[in-house]
């Protein structure tokens, strides 16, 4: 199991930058901290807290309370911190019953060295109280503003954490923001001690989530640490997706039913609306096109990709944004269930029989990602890249999962193309010869200027002639990428 604290190190400098400021200057600094639940963000801020070596108060809201019982909860956390001025008799032991009080109470015991207020879970203090983000913002620029305070807001509900510092609401202009993602890949196979290829599995299984990593064994193979889990009905790989659900969506409305279909594996609006329809037949555009919007630019459980080319394309495709969840809803909750059942090598094979096919797919995001991460580092022989995506057409025939650009969905120039083959087997010159067919069909292909890219997990088969190949990836490409992004300065 992982001991201690993992990655994060850009992050946690980032935060000290911020405190380092409010020490030069003696002014108060505030910043969002946001990112989709059990990333690791009250971790994150804990572990910085304990190495910031300044007093602070770290006060976490419960969601359902009431807004005395709220404030009651911030008083009882603001009594209990290492802010030197609590061991004054100016927090009542009792609730002063709203927020501009308590936030008078805050000020009134802040400490004129720096110190740090952390706020977390804000999105259910703003949904408890219409007049909690006006309290928030008079406070700050009354009381706060000028004292030296780091202020961290954190919150899970990325549509609610994205409001709150919009241009039309009180916190407009007075926080910068932190968007926490996963671990990356580099991360994990530091903090598990895999190689590359292990590194990845284990990423996309996990997702990069800390909350699965913490509990997965040091040195241990995905598909061991997968037959390990599904003997433990309450096995993090479990439960952690599915909490993510419940909170995300607590009920089994239209918007769980297009949620499900997508993790079956339907891609296209078309598919999606029939599988998430009802017996009356699939769901109407003017319903399932909204909810969608809502899954991909507010809860960003959805991921969409459009084909890239110099030309617009359709359809455009939907995926789970996270790899774990994709993998629940694809098979881990099947396993889950005879887990409970007491049977755990049936659920296994649930698993082992889908693992291939649903990494290769989920490799994919990855891949291009990590190639985004290179070419913007420098580290591709294309200076002008700018985005790498696929092509396809609306029959899929052919699918290209590879193509580099200037911009994306419409480009200016396609920089170069290719095929990723995540499997067992090398890619070879039947792939290659399929590639060469299939990317000339693609709008902007220049077969004269369009560099040829291939990205395999087992390498190239002997027939391929590696000068052919203006680049090749492999497992350990993918992760250098991340690795070199982690050590920029």
């Amino acid at each position: 199991m992982i001991a201690g604290f993992i990655g994060r190190e850009a992050e946690l400098s980032l935060l000290r930058k911020r405190l380092d400021r409010v020490a030069a200057t003696g002014a108060g600094t505030a910043m969002t901290v946001r990112g989709r639940r059990q990333v690791g963000k009250s971790r994150l801020v804990q572990e910085f807290c304990d190495r910031a070596a300044v007093p602070y108060l770290f006060s976490t809201a419960t969601k359902g309370a009431s807004p005395v019982e709220a404030v009651t909860s911030f008083l009882a956390d603001l009594r209990e911190s290492a802010l030197p001025g609590v061991r004054q008799p100016l927090i009542p032991q009792d609730s002063v019953g709203t927020w501009p009080d308590a936030f008078r109470v805050l000020a009134s015991v802040v400490p004129e060295a720096p110190c740090v207020v952390v706020l977390d879970e804000l999105p259910w203090l703003a949904e408890q109280d219409a007049l909690f983000d006006g309290a928030l913002q008079t406070a700050w620029d009354r009381l706060l503003a000028a004292r030296p305070v780091l202020l961290l807001l954190l919150g899970s509900d990325l549509h609610m954490m994205s409001r709150f510092t919009r241009y039309d609401q009180p916190f407009f202009g007075r926080a910068d923001t932190l968007e926490l993602g996963p671990l990356t890949p580099a991360d994990t196979g530091d903090a598990l001690g895999l190689a590359a290829a292990d590194a990845i599995d284990a990423y996309l299984v996990s997702g990069g989530l800390p909350g699965i990593l913490r509990t997965w064994p040091h040195g241990m193979r995905a598909l061991d640490f997968l037959r390990a889990e599904c003997a433990d009905p309450a096995a993090a790989l479990f439960s952690v997706p599915e909490a993510v659900l419940l909170a995300e969506f607590p009920n089994p409305d239209v918007s769980r039913r297009v949620l499900e279909a997508v993790g079956a594996g339907d891609r296209t609006h078309a598919n999606i609306a029939a599988t998430a329809g009802s017996r009356e037949g699939a769901l109407p555009a003017g319903t399932l096109s909204p909810i969608l919007r809502r899954l991909t630019a507010d809860k960003r459980v959805l991921a969409i990709d459009e084909p890239l080319s110099t030309k617009a394309g359709r359809p455009a495709l939907y995926r789970i944004a996270d790899s774990n969840l994709r993998l629940y809803l694809g098979a881990l909750r099947a396993a889950h269930e005879y887990a409970r059942r007491g049977l755990p090598d049936a659920g296994f094979r649930i698993v082992h029989r889908r693992w291939a096919a649903w990494r290769g797919r989920a490799a994919e995001p990855l891949v291009r990602r990590s190639l985004e991460q290179a070419a913007l580092s420098g580290q591709l022989p294309w200076a002008d890249v700018q985005v790498v995506g696929g092509w396809w057409n609306r029959r899929f025939d052919p699918e290209i999962d590879l193509v580099g650009a200037d911009k994306g969905p419409v480009a200016r120039k396609l920089y170069f193309a290719g095929s990723i083959k995540w499997l067992g087997t090398p890619f070879d010159g039947h792939d290659l010869s399929a590639l060469r067919r299939a990317v000339v069909q693609v709008p902007g292909y220049d077969a004269a200027a369009t560099g040829v890219l291939v990205a395999s997990l087992s390498g190239i088969a002997a027939d391929i002639d590696r000068g052919s190949l203006d680049q090749l990836w492999g497992a350990d490409d993918v992760v250098m990428a991340w690795r070199n992004r982690n050590e920029q300065p």
